[in-house]
């Protein structure tokens, strides 16, 4: 169990998931030159909105390259490019190609695993990990040519699954030895080092970094992660089909009750560029976030968010090293 040689000299061994709309190149190269992956949706580099994604990884390719050459003893972290494979993505195939031609480090594969961009990654040297919420899909992920795993349980942020995290890595770890990260409420260097006693080989953290300097993120937004806690979320399908977790106050904020959402189709979904278009205006401000917001206080620089994470994490491991040292019985 080790994550991929690329990924083995960092800071901490922690992914930045990519968030819709919130991860963009500032997080992105911010996270890379903490020590951690920094990634975003390709969807996020919106054609129509002047954004391209062969522009944003030029920056991010050129700023971290800048920043390598500065700092020899303290490297960047490489990055991750996110990409929706589901058949309302029209843009998947020539997001493939950009990230070929860039040589994009490490695909995200969500929400649906195809042969063909897992090829697509291998051809320039990339390694690709697929989220999963369950068993099942974790084991087609991997016959479809996945390198390695996201196993997103219960308390993640965004789409998430319903698993206890204790449940769902233990299932995996039972047939696959490969690289495997847990997302669901990583917002602590004490949870970090859990992810790593539970089985996995690092964590995959979001809700965290909405609130950061940044982020891209309006600031109520932000705000909005600092004040409230695991109690403030909501679990539901209603906004894309899919289920997610999204802080209740800015459905309550939006005119709708938490406690009486109708349910979503999950044939409706669509991540198709006009995908804003059918979408009600009074979802436009409803926001996502995991269970581990709890634990964001303040809205830093990413740099003092990591900074927290490592201290804490080096504390916990402390702790834990003395608290297995006092087991004695049957010993």
């Amino acid at each position: 169990m080790a994550l991929p040689q690329i990924m083995q000299k960092m800071r901490l061994p922690l992914v930045g998931s990519p968030m819709f709309i919130v991860s963009h190149p500032d997080l992105v190269i911010a996270q890379c030159k903490a020590g951690i992956v920094g990634s975003f949706p390709a969807l996020n580099a919106r054609e129509k909105d002047g954004q391209s994604l062969d522009g944003w990884l030029t920056r991010i390719t050129e700023e971290l390259d800048r920043h390598n050459q500065a700092n020899p003893d303290r490297p960047a972290a490489p990055y991750a490019v996110n990409h929706i494979v589901h058949r309302s993505n029209g843009m998947l195939d020539q997001h493939l190609e950009t990230c070929v031609k860039h040589k994009v480090p490490v695909w995200i594969t969500s929400l649906g695993a195809r042969e063909d961009v897992n090829e697509a990654a291998h051809s320039c040297g990339g390694v690709v990990f697929h989220d999963v919420i369950h068993n099942t899909f974790a084991k087609k992920a991997i016959s479809k040519g996945a390198d390695g795993l996201i196993a997103v349980a219960a308390g993640a942020g965004g789409h998430a699954g319903a698993q206890s995290p204790l449940a769902l890595i233990r299932e995996i770890r039972s047939w696959f030895d490969g690289p495997l990260l847990l997302s669901g409420a990583i917002s602590e260097g004490d949870s970090l080092l859990a992810a790593l006693a539970m089985g996995a080989d690092g964590g995959y953290a979001g809700s965290a970094f909405i609130a950061t300097q940044e982020a891209n993120a309006v600031d109520r937004y932000k705000q909005m992660v600092t004040e409230c806690g695991a109690e403030d979320i909501l679990y539901s399908n209603a906004f894309t089909g899919v289920h997610g977790n999204y802080l209740k106050p800015s459905i309550e904020a939006a005119g709708m009750d938490p406690n009486n959402l109708d349910a979503s189709d999950p044939s409706k979904m669509s991540f198709s560029e006009d995908r804003d278009k059918s979408r009600p205006k009074k979802w436009a401000d409803i926001w996502g976030a995991g269970q581990g917001i709890g634990a964001v206080h303040d809205v830093v620089p990413v740099e003092a968010l990591v900074a927290r994470l490592e201290a804490e994490f080096r504390t916990a491991k402390t702790r834990l090293d003395a608290q297995v040292a006092a087991v004695t019985w049957g010993g």
